[in-house]
């Protein structure tokens, strides 16, 4: 067996229904513990990220709307065009109903996680920020169990192993998804909406075939990463608080239009993911019916992949916000879901199947990209092209902070700068590169960090209950 297949097969193990049910089920325990918040509070939510409680004198480096857009700039990206596409081709239109549920239980993981990275965050000397799973895992990570067989100094080393074992699998998933498999996302992005031509002189390298189409992207691309990412979390800030509208814009934009050109099928594909994603599904009409296990697990995982709740990544840009309120940024925090899932993939599963796509054996973002085009006349796979190319390349400049945070917890900040530079050299090579192998690294990397995280949200989740309550009756009593 190769080495490709076998890390395939250890990226279906470890995403497999036991990863699921740990995921959605902290999310409906904190969704119990916080009382649903995520239901009660959401116009409080929206309200946060209008700007009337920002404070620029607070600690902190951006306000609650730019800590938002650089969460979403990670996010929004190739999951809710090629995800989806995959989600509804493998597990069919039910899928998309258990994205839903991954999405709304999310909202409570990404509330807490959010809100503990900033209890817990650091102010470093030059008045930066530095916060995540990895602070909160170290400082806040004592349950009595571990104490009581233990003592202090055995639980203090449990939580630096769990912070250093986060930080550690984070830093690497950073180099893949976050950096080598959006760049070559770029690529195949361009590559709808270039003529073949373009992609086929090359030259060979080490036995590779490279294109100089793909080197001149992967160059271009580094190079505009570099300039964003040099700047830091402000700058990436900045830039991830137009692209993410903009872009976010842009897409929905399209997707509506084809909707209103089909009005009369959204009701039937409302219908049809409601079915679904309880009874088997007939691929074709004419396929073996999809079971309703398989709808399951391809709706949690792309659900997941997509808003990347309970990962543990979010939390590190939210830690950067201007606030002393822990809680008021875990409401701004939980629109990412809601936004990310139940807007934009749910833009995106609607075009599929209104169109009739999903029924065409294709998968991934070819299938996306067959919607649109069937929906907007041969014009739309313009935007699902583009769309890849900006999506892909705000991840990286956020997921580029995440590494440097984790670059900065496990060796200080003297190796910010040479992690910043190996990022930038790294997207020429996913540029360039057959990514198989990466995609299979980068999904145990992520389902491997997610573990340490989610048992950190499981031991504080009270500890973010009560601040959280305590900020409800100040919020009700009229004290903001």
């Amino acid at each position: 067996m190769e080495l490709s297949e076998i890390l395939s097969s250890i990226g279906s193990i470890v995403w497999g229904p036991v990863m699921s049910g740990l995921l959605v089920g902290t999310g409906i325990y904190l969704t119990i513990r916080l009382r649903f918040v995520q239901i009660l509070y959401l116009k409080h939510a929206i309200k946060c990220i209008s700007g009337v409680y920002d404070n620029p004198d607070e600690e902190g480096d951006i306000s609650h709307f730019k800590a938002l857009c650089a969460a979403l700039s990670a996010t929004i990206g190739t999951g809710n065009i090629a995800g989806v596409g995959t989600a509804i081709a493998v597990g069919g239109p039910g899928a998309v109903f258990w994205m839903w549920i991954t999405a709304i239980f999310g909202m409570a993981t990404k509330f807490t996680s959010c809100s503990l990275a900033l209890h817990y965050r650091e102010i470093n000397k030059d008045g930066s920020s530095a916060g995540g799973p990895m602070y909160y895992l170290e400082k806040g990570f004592a349950p009595q169990w571990l104490t009581a067989l233990g003592g202090e100094i055995r639980t203090k080393r449990w939580a630096i192993t769990l912070a250093m074992s986060f930080a550690i699998l984070a830093l690497i998933a950073s180099f893949g998804i976050g950096n080598m498999v959006q760049a070559n996302s770029v690529v195949d992005g361009l590559k709808y909406v270039m003529p073949d031509s373009w992609s086929e002189p090359g030259f060979s390298l080490f036995g590779f075939q490279i294109s100089y189409f793909s080197l001149s992207i992967g160059l271009i691309l580094a190079c505009m990463v570099a300039m964003v990412i040099l700047g830091g979390i402000k700058r990436i800030a900045n830039v991830a608080s137009k692209l993410v509208p903009g872009m976010s814009v842009i897409y929905v934009l399209g997707a509506l239009i084809i909707l209103f050109l089909n009005i009369d099928g959204i009701a039937n594909a409302f219908a049809l993911i409601f079915k679904h994603a309880f009874t088997p599904f007939a691929a074709g009409g004419g396929v073996a019916g999809i079971a309703v296990m398989t709808a399951i697990k391809q709706g949690v995982a792309r659900g997941v992949f997509s808003n990347e709740s309970g990962l543990g990544s979010a939390p590190m840009a939210h830690a950067a916000a201007k606030t002393q309120e822990v809680a008021r940024e875990g409401f701004v925090a939980m629109l990412g879901p809601l936004i990310d899932t139940l807007i934009i993939c749910t833009m995106t599963a609607l075009v599929i199947i209104v169109t009739g796509a999903s029924t065409s054996g294709m998968t991934s973002s070819s299938l996306t990209a067959h919607a649109f085009d069937l929906g907007l006349f041969g014009f739309g796979h313009h935007i699902v092209g583009f769309g890849l190319m900006l999506f892909a390349y705000s991840t990286m400049i956020s997921w580029s902070y995440y590494g440097d945070r984790c670059a900065q917890y496990i060796f200080g900040s003297w190796a910010i700068p040479f992690y910043r530079v190996l990022f930038v050299l790294l997207i020429v090579v996913g540029a360039v590169g057959g990514l198989q192998m990466i995609w299979a690294i980068a999904d145990i990397m992520n389902a491997c960090m997610a573990i340490p995280n989610l048992i950190g949200l499981l031991a504080l989740g009270g500890v973010a209950a009560a601040y959280t309550k305590n900020y409800i009756q100040r919020l009700e009593k009229g004290e903001f």
